[in-house]
């Protein structure tokens, strides 16, 4: 599916289920907040989405532990998790939705290859708890634009998928 279907389909699930849905991007740099934003009516569901690119930002914007990020790095599933909480907390949203990863051409190491991803989802649960679920995937090095197009689609079938469960 495309990512205005797929931005679309999870307007409508979020629509359909009175939640909102917060963004933080490290890697994508906002495309999956103007993928939502692209949708009209994404208003009814959509109210701010953060780009926190440097580690300074994380930290800052979404309140990422800077401990966390000396000891796993900003591109982990570990700091993905810090991301998706902060910005579903500092939103105040029911989702909370987070990338990080190294798109390249360069950046890439042996532990941490161009072309990883690491995202993160925070949701509220029936039960007033915060649910947080972390993904890691390995893009290859596909080229800078592809690993982002292909980030902001997992992102928002991971989404969908979370909410249809």
């Amino acid at each position: 599916m495309t990512q205005p279907k797929l931005a679309a389909h999870l307007i409508d699930l979020l629509k359909a289920q009175r939640k909102t849905v917060t963004t933080v991007e490290s890697c994508t740099g906002g495309l999956i907040s103007g993928a939502i934003t692209g949708v009209s009516g994404s208003s009814e569901v959509f109210e701010t989405g953060f780009v926190t690119y440097s580690n300074a930002a994380k930290t800052a914007l979404v309140g990422v532990p800077e401990a966390l990020l000396q000891t796993y790095g900003a591109v982990s599933v570990e700091v993905a998790a810090a991301m998706a909480e902060g910005a579903l907390k500092t939103a105040g949203a029911h989702m909370g939705l987070s990338v990080t990863g190294i798109a390249g051409p360069t950046g890439g190491s042996a532990e941490k290859p161009v072309g990883m991803v690491c995202f993160g989802l925070s949701y509220i649960d029936p039960e007033k708890r915060i649910t947080t679920l972390t993904q890691e995937m390995q893009f290859g090095a596909i080229g800078r634009d592809q690993v982002r197009e292909a980030s902001v689609i997992h992102a928002l079938s991971w989404a969908i998928e979370t909410l249809q469960a």
